[in-house]
């Protein structure tokens, strides 16, 4: 489903990726693991396309990314990517439901469906009774469980995740790490991972091991 040729990347004289080779397949839940400065959330935001990589190609299902101008590039992120970040990222003015609505409505859905998708996948994390909340009255595993729900709305084909528990407890990353896994066996999402937690990059069904800017372990 997504193909990684030849991706470089420097910043100033810096070189943080040295020609990334990857193949991610469709339903498959990868971790990207790595010291820091490994160059694995760089890599990540290449694949999501929220930067720009400086030679090489990514392909997602056949379509080279990188080749797409800046509002079929967005377009297409809104529509086939779903992101998660370590910090959640919810807006704090709006409540739970509206937070999941929000990539639905950016992609045009109407906002009768929108509300409707946020409100089954409310369900589906357990969290109906918070539909109403806004973010500063969710707990940490809360809030991040929004975050999933919104990154799932649109029904992505690929779901990227930086460090999504590293801001939980025991408890919280147990609940989310298993949430993942459930969603791909529900829903068929693609997760790729990047994260220092190595219990959660155990589970995943393959493990990319990053240093200095290259894949050292497939």
């Amino acid at each position: 489903m997504i193909k990684v040729l030849g991706i470089k990347k420097s910043f100033g004289s810096l070189e943080v990726l040295k020609g990334i080779d990857l193949e991610i397949g469709r339903g498959e839940v990868v971790s990207i693991v790595g010291a820091s400065g490994a160059g694995k959330t760089t890599l990540l935001q290449i694949m999501g396309t929220l930067d720009h990589a400086d030679s090489g190609s990514v392909i997602i299902d056949g379509i080279d990314v990188m080749k797409l101008s800046d509002a079929r590039r967005s377009a297409f992120r809104n529509q086939h990517m779903g992101f998660v970040f370590q910090f959640h990222q919810l807006l704090p003015e709006f409540t739970a439901l509206e937070n999941i609505m929000m990539p639905a409505l950016i992609g045009g859905t109407s906002r009768r469906e929108a509300k409707k998708r946020a409100e089954e996948l409310l369900a589906f994390m357990g969290l109906s009774q918070r539909a109403s909340h806004k973010p500063n009255e969710l707990s940490g595993g809360e809030k991040q469980r929004v975050a999933v729900a919104r990154a799932l709305v649109n029904n992505p084909d690929v779901v990227f995740a930086d460090e999504p528990s590293g801001s939980l407890d025991t408890q919280n990353k147990q609940e989310l790490h298993r949430l993942f896994f459930d969603l791909r066996d529900q829903m068929g999402q693609t997760f790729v991972i990047v994260t220092h937690d190595e219990q959660l990059a155990d589970l995943a069904d393959r493990k990319i091991c990053m240093q200095d800017g290259r894949i050292i372990a497939p």
